[in-house]
């Protein structure tokens, strides 16, 4: 007898061989079609059955839509899965797992999603229209009532523009693609007959890519697009920020700040040099009382007594007729006029940061003194404020809120550290944006500074409680002390590099403070000669442009404007017009420009230059002083179009 044919064999991973078994489920019961496909799974149909092995066939079920199912199983037997999550069961029948499989696996099937993305990549279109019923309610979203273009040319600020329409429900926007174009591709891909299974798996596509595929990759889009929006939009805030904060200061000087109104009257402040709230008043010289002579009277006394040295006047509701006021007097020699944005000052005045420092006074008499600190130094005053309430960008409310927060905040810090901060006159809102502090040492620094008296050196702030060597590294080259024991302490060479200056000073022959004071000393030296491990050559460069202009401000000098006396409304507008202006707010699409008429005139990308200009922050910065032609006036929806073209900006 042959005894090895009795012989039992165990299968192991390399001697399994899985095979491909096709099952025709026609006609066959559900439970028995059920069994025969498990028995093959598990291989318990092979002689070589092993248990432990995973030594069953792959099973291809075909005819499932004609499996035999006695009574209603069809429709009331309920099958159950679990998603892993408290409440997550889900239930379905055979005929919804027959109608809704085929489709789905045509939207999950990662070459099929990748084949429309393509498509909507290239050939999406994004279009706007009107909600029914909304045109009069939504004119200001007019020129989005009848919009397409292609997804890949809509630019930021217009795609942003539908978005809030459609947030206030005056538009519905969709991003869509040629259903036939994409339903060819997907049908080449999975279709590859002309009988009667074929049709099947064209109808399943044709669902798919319905119900599934398509609204699931046009949201992924309207999602992209949205986050590209969100990134130009907020480079284009942070970069006006910027500029903004490193508007030119008026500097330490005596400001009466005007905060203008009609019913309420114009509050009246007057600063000191450091900025500190010395009088307030209220004075009434425009409608409806016209208490013009009172008003002169008070103001006149106002400037004699506090030796007035410049005056400041918020932009808003009346500054135009505050300011021509303010100019008829017989001011002394001197006396400059300013008008000053008042962007953010009433968020300001009701913000914890103005209860704290002027406990005892209200809201108006905080916001003229925000005002007034502007025009002394906008940097120092503007740090207290959100930087997102200050209005310099476009739909800064529409983007992502902890995006815009974080880069606004990097900016604030970067500007604040460019221009330094002086340790013994800085508010700790000021001294919270340096680096290496925060609110708690910055409270720390001015609480010190209140006990002790002036800092006298820059070494002396590692007294501060809880400012140790770490945080002192960081801040100290950002932080002057003026008039101290040290000229150094006065620049933005670090401590650290002290020693070096005075190496520099001594092979000139000279002292430190004569180095800073005397070109001809700098001149003799060779700062190839001190290169080493520790300090390279660009460090170098760096200490000698410091040296050159100790403590100096990078911001320049403070200008004066004054627009058009014969312009005040927008009625006053006529087209071919050539008006003064002040940039306000730079966009991607052009530059709003303040004309004096209490509603900001656009110059459009194509009007501010006659070159071609594709960002507007080649041609213009914010607080620039323009000359503009008025184009055309819309009375309705009160905008105003201007032009820089052909016009001389050096008159």
């Amino acid at each position: 007898m042959d005894t090895q044919s009795y012989k039992t064999v165990s299968l192991n991973k390399a001697t399994v061989d899985k095979k491909w078994v096709v099952i025709d489920a026609t006609d066959l019961a559900l439970g028995r079609l059920a069994s025969r496909v498990a028995l093959v799974l598990r291989g318990k149909t092979k002689p070589g059955y092993t248990p432990h092995v995973d030594c069953g066939d792959n099973v291809i079920v075909i005819n499932a839509e004609k499996v035999a199912l006695s009574g209603k199983k069809m429709t009331d037997r309920v099958y159950t899965r679990y998603t892993g999550y408290p409440g997550g069961q889900r239930f379905t029948t055979p005929r919804e797992i027959l109608a809704k499989r085929p489709a789905e696996r045509v939207s999950e099937n990662e070459q099929a999603r990748q084949s429309l993305r393509y498509t909507f990549a290239h050939h999406a279109m994004i279009e706007s229209r009107v909600v029914k019923g909304k045109d009069a309610e939504g004119q200001n979203f007019r020129d989005y009532f009848d919009w397409k273009e292609p997804l890949s040319r809509c630019s930021s600020h217009r795609l942003l523009a539908m978005r809030r329409g459609e947030a206030e429900g005056i538009l519905r926007v969709n991003i869509t693609v040629d259903d036939r174009q994409a339903l060819l591709r997907l049908i080449k891909m999975f279709v590859k007959g002309r009988d009667d299974a074929s049709r099947l798996v064209q109808e399943a596509v044709l669902d798919g890519y319905k119900r599934l595929l398509e609204p699931s990759i046009s949201n992924e889009f309207g999602t992209l697009s949205r986050q590209k929006a969100d990134e130009d939009a907020i480079k284009i805030f942070v970069r006006n920020l910027e500029q903004l904060l490193m508007a030119s200061p008026l500097g330490q000087k005596r400001v009466m700040a005007i905060d203008p109104g009609f019913r309420t009257g114009c509050k009246v402040v007057i600063l000191d040099e450091q900025g500190n709230l010395l009088h307030h008043t209220v004075i009434y010289p425009h409608p409806p009382k016209n208490e013009r002579v009172q008003a002169m009277l008070a103001v006149g006394k106002l400037i004699d007594k506090y030796r007035i040295e410049a005056i400041s006047i918020g932009n808003g509701t009346a500054g135009r007729e505050t300011e021509e006021f303010v100019e008829h007097l017989d001011l002394p020699e001197g006396v400059e006029v300013y008008s000053v944005s008042e962007d953010g000052a009433s968020i300001y005045s009701a913000s914890e940061i103005a209860r704290q420092e002027f406990p005892d006074e209200d809201v108006t008499v905080r916001g003229a003194v925000s005002i007034g600190r502007r025009l002394m130094d906008p940097l120092a005053e503007l740090v207290k404020i959100d930087p997102s309430s200050i209005g310099v960008g476009q739909y800064q409310k529409d983007v992502n809120q902890a995006a815009l927060k974080k880069s606004l905040d990097q900016t604030v810090v970067s500007c604040v550290n460019r221009v330094g901060v002086n340790v013994n006159t800085a508010s700790p809102w000021l001294l919270t944006y340096v680096s290496g502090l925060g609110p708690a040492l910055a409270q720390n620094i001015v609480a010190y500074r209140a006990q002790n008296g002036p800092f006298r050196s820059r070494r002396e702030l590692m007294k501060v409680p809880r400012l140790g060597a770490k945080a002192f590294e960081q801040s100290a080259g950002f932080l002057r002390i003026q008039g101290g024991s040290e000229p150094l302490d006065n620049s933005a060479v670090h401590p650290e590099r002290y020693a070096l200056v005075e190496q520099m000073a001594h092979d000139c022959g000279c002292s430190v403070a004569a180095l800073l004071s005397d070109k001809s000393q700098r001149a003799k030296i060779d700062i190839t000669r001190y290169v080493s491990d520790d300090v390279g050559l660009p460090t170098l460069q760096d200490i000698m442009a410091e040296l050159e202009k100790p403590g100096r401000d990078p911001r320049g000098p403070l200008k004066q404007f004054a627009f058009d006396p014969n312009v005040h409304e927008i009625t006053d507008l006529q087209a071919g017009q050539l008006l003064p202006g002040i940039v306000t707010n730079i966009t991607n699409f052009g530059a709003f420009v303040d004309v004096g008429v209490h509603t900001k005139g656009l110059v459009h990308v194509s009007q501010l230059s006659d070159r071609y200009v594709k960002d507007p922050t080649t041609v213009v910065s914010l607080h620039q002083h323009v000359v503009v032609r008025v184009v055309e006036v819309d009375l309705q929806r009160e905008r105003i179009a201007l032009s820089m073209k052909g016009v001389n900006q050096n008159p």
